[in-house]
């Protein structure tokens, strides 16, 4: 509770400018306490769902920030204050350093993996539509209208020469027949606060069910964060160890789905980095592009049956 009297007056309001979804956040502080505010809109369904998921994912275990006050009506919530510092923050620390809060961050997505979707019926949970094939086939078109069309300049014949549609509908429908947990859909370093050496997940509004090499993905080819080929699979290691469990091996279709994932995490975010960069005129995103676009080029090298679409990428100008 916010103190009164003289204390009062020591009220700081403080906006933070956070990511694209529309939504606008404060951090309050008086009398040594702090909350965020939060209000959001009708133009995403799916933000006002944020308070009834957030309470589900603390009930099986997930650190999030808890809620304190929620105000339909006017799209406000008023939650704990995790912190101002993320995962993000730490990208130019030493790998020791870096290499532990990202273990935790992991552990934290093995909860959500491994018990969010065994959780019973909540009836107040409206998540967003299940990873199925059309919506990984969306993803791909995404990329392909707003990477390759809107900011390489690409023609359609160019792209439909070179994308080998059947293969990309082929790995849509394979991802979408893997059994599904429950899944973050945004999982990378500026979702994830840090405080005292513990992470704390945000922005899990995109919850849906989904394959937990989705997340995975997400986070270790993050385009805001640069990670090497060994500390990614250092980290993947270390995931699929908890996941196995002691004297218990990964199996190589393991992998083989992680990369697939890969391959789609980084094309939905190079359609988003096209789209708010030269649809919303958020320019900031353009330069994300190049990092994300060096990344996918190495993933869909190691993918059979896209050898065109390899060939494109790698005749990409470096922009």
């Amino acid at each position: 509770m916010l103190p009164s009297t003289a204390a009062a007056s020591a009220v700081a309001v403080v906006p933070i400018e956070k990511g694209g979804s529309g939504r606008k956040f404060w951090r309050l502080t008086a009398g040594g306490e702090s909350l965020i505010l939060v209000r959001y809109g009708e133009d995403r369904p799916e933000n006002a769902q944020y308070v009834a998921i957030a309470r589900f994912l603390l009930g099986v275990g997930v650190r999030v920030p808890a809620i304190h006050f929620h105000d339909e009506v006017e799209g406000l919530i008023l939650m704990e204050d995790a912190g101002e510092t993320d995962l993000w923050s730490y990208r130019d620390d030493l790998w020791r350093v870096r290499r532990a809060l990202y273990q935790r961050t992991l552990d934290e997505a093995l909860t959500l993996h491994t018990r969010a979707h065994l959780a019973g019926e909540v009836p107040e949970l409206k998540m967003q539509p299940v990873f199925d094939a059309p919506l990984y086939c969306w993803e791909q078109d995404y990329f392909i209208e707003h990477c390759l069309g809107r900011h390489f300049g690409l023609s359609a014949v160019q792209i439909a020469d070179a994308c080998d549609r059947p293969r990309l509908q082929a790995i849509a429908d394979e991802l979408a027949d893997l059994p599904r947990c429950l899944v973050h859909r945004d999982f990378q370093s500026q979702n994830v606060i840090v405080r005292n050496g513990e992470v704390c997940l945000i922005d899990f509004q995109g919850l849906r069910p989904g394959i937990a090499h989705y997340d995975l993905a997400s986070l270790l080819y993050d385009p805001y964060v640069t990670l090497t080929s060994a500390e990614r699979e250092e980290l993947l290691s270390h995931y699929i160890s908890g996941l196995r469990g002691p004297g218990q091996h990964e199996t190589a279709d393991f992998r083989a789905v992680y990369q697939l994932c890969a391959m789609q995490r980084l094309m939905q975010a190079l359609g988003a980095y096209g789209k708010l960069g030269h649809g919303d005129g958020r320019t900031q995103f353009l330069g994300y592009i190049p990092t994300a676009l060096r990344s996918l080029r190495k993933v869909v090298a190691g993918i059979d049956g896209l050898e065109k679409l390899s060939d494109l990428l790698r005749r990409l100008p470096p922009v």
